[in-house]
């Protein structure tokens, strides 16, 4: 399989010339150690942790194990030898060269814990996702996303116009890299398999979760929530488990990269706003498996599409900050009257407000409810409707109908 070019390679050279150490963290089999074995060459000794004579040494003698395996390291699945960070701080401390130290890792809570606070200062931590849709197409935009008519404009010129059909395609399949491209047959024994060995694993590893037939229930019960506010009863109930446990698997599974929970926007000025998270999928083909999709053009006729619609947006553009030169903060808007924004990026104190609609027409009025806003004594920002529409198409002054495609 020929190597697909990742968009978080930029950011990574560069923060691996200012950091003594890296971490790439992410879900299992997204890319990690492919990624950075492609940019380390021949360079650099490589070791998993998930080699039980490795990960001993490194659990009981972390001196001897930087003994045996030489620097420049990268050091795979990091998490399950956490007694090595101490010595990746002395080390630090008694070299000034940069990038020594390539680490991934799934990040669970108990490990990021402990990486901030032994390597503070020294370390650089990076995410990657699965695939999107712009890595699997080849592309790089030169613009930074703004939402304007012109950098949308200049966009569309460099691809082929938004298609639903291809959309969906993307959406069934996911981003995993070694189901693109392959038959239906064996994309559904890769998602059995992912969630049979890495999923009921790491669940087992990191929240001491052993029910598996339960588990698997509540995994289900998470796809079918998709796009939806988090409801820890509904979730509960899927797997007849106590609300309290629904929560705590909840947290795993976000530890782990399978669930993204997109934060409600809070703000003082603005009263009776949802403390609700909204829950997606990391991977929408992971989702759609569990969901029983079979076909991508069930999934796009299905009722479902247009909440896997919003899951494959929002997670596009979760992958293009987490990639991008700039810090932005990704939230969705809902008051106590059900009025709701899908998503608000909030960029040097400026609001981009973004709906997201399955149609190629949606209704232009969406866009009114954005006056919320103003009333906050907030900046507004360009915004306006992203959805499957073939080329941008101004709405007013600040919003434009945004083809999917171009995020």
């Amino acid at each position: 399989m020929e190597y697909i070019t990742r968009e978080l390679e930029r950011k990574f050279r560069k923060l691996n010339d200012f950091f003594k150490v890296i971490l790439v963290t992410g879900a299992r089999q997204v890319g990690k150690t492919t990624m950075l074995k492609h940019l380390a060459g021949n360079d650099r000794t490589y070791v998993t942790m998930d080699n039980a004579m490795a990960r001993g040494l490194a659990q009981s003698d972390p001196v001897l194990f930087f003994q045996t395996y030489k620097l420049p390291i990268l050091i795979d699945e990091v998490q399950k030898a956490p007694e090595l960070f101490e010595q990746i701080k002395m080390i630090c401390d008694e070299s000034d060269e940069k990038g020594l130290i390539w680490l991934t890792g799934s990040q669970q809570y108990r490990m990021m814990k402990k990486v901030r606070e032994t390597l503070v200062g020294r370390i650089g931590i990076l995410e990657l996702y699965s695939l999107s849709a712009r890595e699997k197409a080849g592309l790089v935009f030169d613009t930074d996303l703004d939402f304007s008519l012109a950098t949308l404009q200049a966009r569309q010129r460099k691809i082929p116009k938004n298609d639903v059909i291809q959309v969906f395609r993307h959406i069934w399949e996911g981003g995993m890299p070694q189901v693109q491209g392959v038959d239906d047959e064996l994309r559904q024994e890769y998602f059995n398999s992912y969630i049979e060995t890495y999923l009921m694993r790491d669940a087992a590893e990191a929240g001491r979760i052993t029910d598996i037939v339960r588990f698997h229930k509540f995994l289900v019960g998470c796809a079918s929530l998709v796009a939806e506010q988090v409801n820890y009863t509904t979730l509960a109930e899927s797997a007849d488990i106590a609300p309290s446990t629904a929560r705590e698997w909840l947290r795993v599974l976000v530890g782990l990269h399978i669930i993204y929970l997109l934060a409600p926007y809070s703000n003082n000025e603005l009263k009776r706003l949802s403390k609700t998270p909204k829950l997606y999928f990391c991977d929408t083909g992971l989702c759609a498996y569990l969901s029983m999709w079979l076909t991508a053009d069930t999934l796009r006729n299905g009722a479902a599409s247009g909440h896997y619609y919003e899951n494959y947006v929002v997670m596009e553009l979760v992958k293009n900050y987490a990639y991008a030169k700039s810090k932005v903060n990704i939230t969705y808007f809902r008051d106590s009257n059900a009025k709701e924004i899908d998503v608000f990026i909030e960029e040097n104190n400026v609001i981009h407000p973004l709906e997201i609609k399955k149609s190629a027409a949606p209704d232009r009025r969406e866009v009114k409810k954005y006056s919320v806003i103003d009333k906050a004594s907030l900046n507004r920002g360009n915004g306006g409707i992203i959805c499957m529409c073939e080329e941008p198409i101004p709405i007013d002054a600040d919003n434009c109908f945004i083809p999917s495609n171009l995020i």
